[in-house]
């Protein structure tokens, strides 16, 4: 049955969700930010642990490069504490006791009320570690809640 003409998703597509932070349709980039933004609304977890994109009666599988969230941007500072921006659009507080560093130096924190783990897209990063210290070899985040060490200092790292 005809649904006037649109498709927001089909299920002969294959998407992806890409560790750079933006969507994909088999293999090519999503241009069309307005569409970025509905996938990244629409992107629901299953009762299995894998990601689809629901949109009305429409929903596809997603294949997730490496986290289904990116931090966009970070606002705050150590004593007032620091607010994510997420791709999805929405804001929350970071918790600095879920900071991580993975492999290839890329930063990670949990978010979602902890369910799932998001990836720092670059300008984020620098964002947050103009206020990362370290000492001794290791990264920390100073604030009003405390010390919260996060990964071991090295080469490449800030």
């Amino acid at each position: 049955m005809a649904r006037a003409g649109f498709w927001p998703i089909s299920s002969t597509r294959k998407i992806t969700f890409g560790r750079d932070g933006h969507w994909y349709a088999d293999g090519e980039r999503i241009k069309n930010r307005r569409i970025e933004r509905l996938l990244s609304k629409s992107l629901k977890q299953t009762s299995v642990g894998a990601y689809a994109v629901e949109i009305g009666w429409d929903r596809a599988e997603v294949e997730i490069e490496d986290t289904p969230y990116v931090v966009t941007r970070v606002t705050g500072d150590p004593s007032s504490g620091f607010t994510l921006a997420l791709n999805d659009e929405s804001q929350e507080a970071l918790v600095p006791a879920t900071l991580r560093v993975g492999a290839d130096h890329v930063l990670y924190c949990r978010v979602k009320e902890g369910c799932c783990e998001s990836r720092f897209l670059r300008p984020a990063y620098y964002q947050l570690t103009a206020h990362v210290e370290e000492k001794d070899g290791a990264f920390f985040l100073r604030t009003k809640d405390g010390v919260f060490p996060f990964g071991p200092a090295g080469p490449g790292r800030a």
